[in-house]
């Protein structure tokens, strides 16, 4: 019988074995300073392409304002045990009716992380008779929690609506042999493309095809349609989606999420999330601090109307520049280039190094080898400096990577070590 270590000692993951060249510097890496488009890395000032800030609410005055006051008033403890026990309150409440009452839905109930909440939402919206059909590309979060369903679960192909119906319609034998049910998971937005889930098409298949619709909006909401109400708006099928979910970790800079839908779903979801029911309640700077997050989303049109101002410039300029962004249709904004992981290792080191530009890079095996992608999150703070700066930066990048410059620098980074 082996140790159990020595599997983990011996083979470290796709990611992992990288870990000695890249840990603090290309994975982990300390951003430093106020949360804003311009932050300190490697002892540089750098522009910051990298935070999902989309709204620029982190370091907004009138947020910093009532997180603190309300971290005076009650601490970070209270309250203190899962809110089924002790630790619910009338601003959970207040908190939950409007976020509901935003995304018009019938009611809401917080989570405290977005990641944790989706996990449990559908082990607990499924049992072992029902059926799950979702999109090859959805959140991590997602797929861990279709890897808990004790059922049958068909993956579709990425935004392939003629994919979903094939799937569909092996899950309705499937369900109709059980005697369950179908639970369609798409995202509103996909975090890595920027292209939106196709959730007019998908709510129009229940025409023919009965099941229930699960969206994760996380970078939806606050981003796109009316007053930053999600995609679900944007598209004009809220009223299709069953069930919504938001996370407060991006547009409102906080921690926490919520899910929303008819008040009998709610109310199974509270007694049934075993993430919930067994974890201590969101505490009260958090519940307080994204209710007033919440009000600067409902007045305050000027935030995303500046998001987007930044959003169109930089997408614009890039494309102009000849670069290719995929299908984006959001602020998520991927470049693509292509070379190996060696090469955009010291193709990120010259970008952030020497050009003053953080963004995020993406490589096999989050995406098929020999393509890079160069991860841009523009916010309400960025300028038009910053945009032209980092469409000249990534500029001269290209040229290098296409003469095989960074290539030369990997494989003489490679013998060094080796020797």
């Amino acid at each position: 019988m082996k140790d159990l270590f020595d599997r983990i000692i011996q083979d470290k993951g796709p990611l992992g074995k990288w870990a000695e060249q890249a840990e603090g510097y290309y994975v982990f890496p300390k951003l430093e300073g106020p949360i804003s488009n311009r932050m300190i890395f490697n002892g540089k000032r750098v522009i910051t392409w990298s935070i999902n800030d989309y709204l620029g609410l982190a370091n907004h005055p009138e947020v910093l304002k009532a997180d603190g006051e309300a971290a005076m008033e009650h601490g970070m403890a209270y309250p203190m045990g899962a809110r089924m026990m002790s630790g619910h309150t009338n601003f959970h409440e207040q908190l939950e009716r409007e976020c509901a009452a935003f995304v018009g839905k019938e009611s809401a109930y917080l989570v405290n992380f977005g990641y944790q909440g989706m996990v449990s939402a559908i082990d607990a919206l499924v049992s072992k008779n029902d059926v799950i059909v979702y999109d090859m590309d959805t959140h991590a979060c997602i797929i861990d929690g279709v890897r808990l369903h004790a059922g049958k679960r068909f993956v579709y192909k990425h935004n392939d609506v003629e994919s979903l119906e094939k799937n569909l319609q092996r899950a309705v034998k499937i369900a109709e042999h059980t005697n369950g049910g179908i639970l369609v998971v798409s995202e509103g937005v996909f975090g890595m493309r920027g292209e939106q889930g196709r959730l007019r098409e998908i709510v129009a298949l229940k025409e023919k095809y009965n099941f229930r619709f699960l969206v994760d909006d996380a970078h939806g909401f606050g981003t796109l349609g009316e007053g930053g109400r999600g995609t679900g708006y944007e598209q004009g099928v809220q009223d299709g989606i069953d069930v919504y979910f938001a996370t407060f970790a991006k547009s409102m800079a906080g921690i926490g999420a919520f899910f929303a839908a008819d008040k009998e779903i709610i109310q199974f979801l509270k007694y049934n999330m075993r993430s919930q029911m067994f974890a201590k309640s969101l505490p009260m700077p958090m519940v307080k601090g994204a209710l007033k997050r919440l009000d600067m989303l409902r007045t305050m049109p000027e935030l995303k109307e500046k998001l987007w101002e930044n959003v169109n410039a930089l997408q614009q300029g890039l494309r102009s520049a000849g670069f290719d962004l995929g299908t984006t249709q959001t602020c998520i904004t991927p470049v693509y280039l292509k070379g190996d992981i060696p090469e955009a290792m010291a193709m990120v080191q010259d970008l952030r190094e020497n050009h003053g530009i953080f963004c995020s890079i993406v490589v096999y095996p989050v995406i098929p080898k020999g393509l890079i992608i160069l991860r841009l999150i523009p916010t309400a703070t960025h300028t038009l400096d910053d945009v032209n700066e980092t469409i000249a930066a990534f500029s001269a990048i290209r040229e290098k990577l296409e003469k095989g410059i960074y290539k030369r620098i990997a494989s003489a980074a490679q013998k060094v070590v080796e020797s």
